[in-house]
């Protein structure tokens, strides 16, 4: 049968039309990355490997590399719920670490296996008595690391031992020790002063416990391990699930800015469900947070609530640069008449779609126009947060004046979304036009200080941008995006709520994606369940409307669950729009539980310019501000701070032209 694109052809046949922006400058910079030397780069999985990962690692360093990082960046706390996986919770290594720098065990399971499996390793999870944790292949054998209470357990070898191992000899122990077993009071008795190394051998080689028994976090101890591990019959291979294909893409157009501070508002993405989070108030090396420093930690707590603002530059015509769409516009500066942007021809309409991507999740959101209304024109502002496939009316302009409108309903949750003006009417346009939006990010992962000499790494990367789809297949009561809102073609798959099982020996699903520039790659993959060898996902993509598909890898069993993940780069010149297609074959039990597909493009106006970059800090209660001006696409500098700084926030915008 053949599939065509829908709506998003006609999107991509008007960006051709695009104007240049003003006085040669790009409209878009891309990739615009700050680094301290003190803190380590993980805003992709690139950047996270060559960080961490060195030459001639051995499988075991590189799986206990992956553990430290997941320590590092990941704090045990109540989960963020996006309503987008089947767990609810971001199970994604990179998108944890910068997005919010904590998670629950479920989480730090999904981080090891996502990490390892980047590196080849073989990766599973295990569900074992009120816990999760995960486990990695290397040396002919498996080894748990479990990074959500920042533990291992090496044996007498020194290896990390498995699940298997660990409950034969906690029960092994039990067998002698009956009177300990589901006895949490005694087990806390027997652990302290150093009582625990009396207890399975498997856990007394630990170096995580202090004297009394305690993790360093000090939430869980030796106690609770002598629970979770206390019965094989009890436990059971699970995978959790991740998604791959999120990274850190801050983009500056002319008039944006990113405020990222190291600080929040109270603000979280589990605010309007209840839910609070303990670490949103604790101090970095207070509390459960008192480890924190061991491993680097230099932000003052873990939650940040950071800003985007985007003032949209009309009167010069630099908001052409920024746009998606700019059509029948004219600005003050080509025909010297007002408003700032205005209606060019009145017997046609006009029309301006701005996009308002985002690597952190937005919390709320605004615009505000500054709205001008000739006789008998009008003002329409419409929403999208599915790449453009549906528009909602959000606001009807019939007079002049200065208008806010609330988009927090809308961009909750969100990490992308476009805005439609359209005008009508001699003399209709805008004055102004400005975005701002309240994002969460992790503290953690943010470029801070030290007290001494610091080095400062700026970098704005390929002039690239990326379109992405991820919705969830379940039903989440209108809280997120699901995955029907991109307008999937299903054949043979099970109706109802939940994973998409197959009805028969095959199936099929595919969906449409289009890009506003070139297409240079689709990334793309799933979480999926194929039980038997014959069973799986052919993972096709199509650059002719379906006519052929290419099979760019497989998703197969036998598993009782797995997570496959793959990278096309073979993209045909001049490509917009493409058909990604996950073509199934069943015996047993075959199904998708999560999918995720990423198509980066080349920004039709992306390039450099310079950006300025802010550092604000305290000293001893004194603010210090740092002011450099990035005039090449990689630079350097120094900040030295005379005592131990307590960071504020680090600013990024599009510097005034030099």
């Amino acid at each position: 049968m053949k599939i065509f694109v829908r709506s998003t052809v006609m999107l991509v046949a008007v960006l051709a039309a695009l104007q240049g922006s003003i006085a040669g400058e790009p409209g878009v910079v891309s990739f615009v990355k700050v680094l301290s030397d003190k803190v380590e780069d993980v805003s992709s999985l690139e950047a996270w490997k060559k960080a961490f990962i060195k030459d001639g690692m051995s499988d075991e360093q590189k799986a206990i590399t992956v553990w430290e990082t997941v320590v590092k960046f990941r704090h045990q706390e109540m989960p963020p719920n996006e309503f987008l996986m089947e767990s609810g919770h971001p199970h994604d290594p990179i998108r944890t670490f910068n997005v919010y720098g904590y998670g629950q065990c479920c989480c730090a399971s999904s981080n090891i296996e996502g990490l390892a499996r980047y590196l080849g390793l073989q990766a599973r999870g295990w569900g074992i008595i009120n816990h999760s944790v995960p486990e990695v292949f290397h040396d002919g054998a498996w080894h748990m690391y479990d990074a959500s209470l920042m533990t291992y357990f090496p044996k007498a070898d020194g290896k990390a031992a498995s699940v298997d191992e660990l409950t034969a000899d906690v029960m092994s122990f039990y067998a002698k020790n009956p009177e300990l077993k589901d006895n949490d009071n005694k087990l806390r008795e027997f652990m302290r002063d150093g009582g625990w190394k009396k207890g399975p051998e498997i856990l007394a080689n630990c170096k995580f416990y202090d004297n009394n028994g305690w993790f360093m976090a000090a939430t869980h101890g030796w106690y609770s391990s002598m629970g979770e591990y206390a019965d094989k019959a009890k436990t059971f291979v699970y995978e959790y699930g991740y998604s791959q294909g999120y990274q850190v893409n801050v983009q500056l157009r002319q008039g944006e800015r990113l405020r990222r501070n190291w600080s929040n508002n109270g603000l979280h993405v589990n605010l309007l469900e209840g839910g609070a989070i303990g670490c949103l108030t604790k101090a970095t090396g207070k509390e459960d947070l008192r480890y924190t420093p061991k491993y680097g930690d230099l932000a003052p707590g873990r939650v940040g609530n950071g800003k985007h603002f985007y003032e949209v530059p009309l009167a010069d015509g630099g908001f052409r640069g920024g746009a998606l769409v700019a059509e029948n516009l004219a600005s003050k500066s080509e025909d010297n008449s007002g408003p700032d942007v205005h209606v060019k021809d009145a017997a046609k309409p006009a029309t301006l779609i701005m996009r308002l991507p985002s690597s952190y999740i937005y919390l709320d959101g605004a615009v505000a126009l500054g709205a001008v209304i000739g006789q008998g024109g009008e003002i329409r502002v419409s929403f999208s947060d599915n790449n453009g496939l549906d528009w909602k009316e959000v606001k009807k302009i019939s007079e002049s004046g200065s208008v806010p409108i609330d988009l927090k309903a809308l961009v909750y949750r969100r990490y992308d979304y476009r805005l439609k003006v359209e005008l009508k009417g001699k003399g209709t346009g805008l004055d102004m036009l400005m975005f701002s939006n309240t994002i969460q990010h992790s503290q953690r992962a943010l470029p801070a200080l030290a007290q001494g000499a610091n080095t400062i790494s700026f970098s704005s990367g390929a002039p690239e941008s990326t379109i992405t789809i991820e919705g969830a297949i379940h039903d989440n009561k209108g809280k997120n995006l699901r995955l029907t809102d991109f307008k999937p073609v299903m054949n043979g798959i099970m109706k109802g709520d939940g994973p998409l099982f197959m009805e028969g020996e095959k199936a099929d699903i595919t969906l449409p994606i289009a890009t506003p520039g070139e297409m240079t790659r689709l990334r793309f993959g799933c979480h999926y369940r194929a039980r038997d060898k014959t069973d799986g996902w052919d993972l096709q993509v199509s650059f002719d409307e379906g006519k052929s598909f290419k099979t760019v890898d497989h998703a197969m069993g036998p598993s009782g669950g797995n997570c496959k993940y793959v990278t096309f780069s073979d993209v045909p010149p001049g490509t917009k729009s493409a058909l990604v297609r996950y073509s199934g074959q069943q015996r047993n039990t075959t199904g998708i539980l999560d999918l995720r597909i990423d198509a980066d493009y080349k920004e039709p106006q992306g390039g450099f310019s310079p950006v300025k970059v802010t550092y604000v800090w305290d000293e001893n209660g004194s603010e210090k501000t740092d002011v450099h001006i990035a005039k090449t696409p990689e630079d350097k500098w120094r900040i030295n701070c005379a005592q131990k700084p307590v960071m504020k926030s680090v600013i990024v915008e599009r510097a005034k032209s030099l």
